[in-house]
C-alpha cells in the first residue's frame, strides 16, 4: 500500500492537462485550507475538482465494486469512512460557498465527454 500515490496520480495529471487545454489555468493543488484538501481549486472562482480513484472512494463501477482479497473487513471500513468523510467535506464546501466536482478514475479514459462535464461545470455558477 506505501506505493499508492495520494497526489499527481496519472488520473489527476490527466484532468490538469484538459483543464490547461480548455484554458482553465491559474488553479491551485491540494490547498489545505479548503475542506477535503480538493485536488485542484479555481480560488477566484469557489470552484473545486476531485479526482478520485474508483476502489478507494467506493464508486459503484466495476473498479469500485472490486473486493479485496486480503483482510477484506479492514478495506471495507476504510473504504466506508472515505464515503463518509467524502460526503462530509461535500456538505462544508457547499456550506462555504464553494462548488465541486468528482471526477472518478472510470472516467478519465472517456476524453471527449470529461472535456464536455469540465468544461460544463466551469461555466456554471
Amino acid at each position: 500500500m506505501r506505493s499508492v500515490k495520494s497526489g499527481d496520480t496519472s488520473e489527476e495529471l490527466a484532468v490538469r492537462k484538459i483543464c490547461r487545454d480548455l484554458g482553465y489555468t491559474g488553479y491551485r493543488l491540494h490547498r489545505k485550507d479548503i475542506p477535503g484538501k480538493p485536488d485542484i481549486a479555481f480560488i477566484g472562482r469557489k470552484a473545486v475538482i476531485f479526482v478520485n480513484g474508483c476502489f478507494w472512494h467506493g464508486h459503484d463501477c466495476q473498479f469500485g465494486a472490486k473486493k479485496p482479497k486480503t483482510n477484506p473487513d479492514y478495506w471495507r471500513e476504510k473504504i466506508k469512512r472515505n464515503i463518509q468523510r467524502d460526503e462530509k467535506n461535500q456538505k462544508l464546501l457547499k456550506a462555504e460557498g464553494w462548488r465541486s466536482l468528482v471526477i472518478w478514475g472510470c472516467e478519465i479514459k472517456q476524453t471527449k465527454k470529461l472535456q464536455s462535464k469540465i468544461a460544463k461545470f466551469m461555466s456554471s455558477k
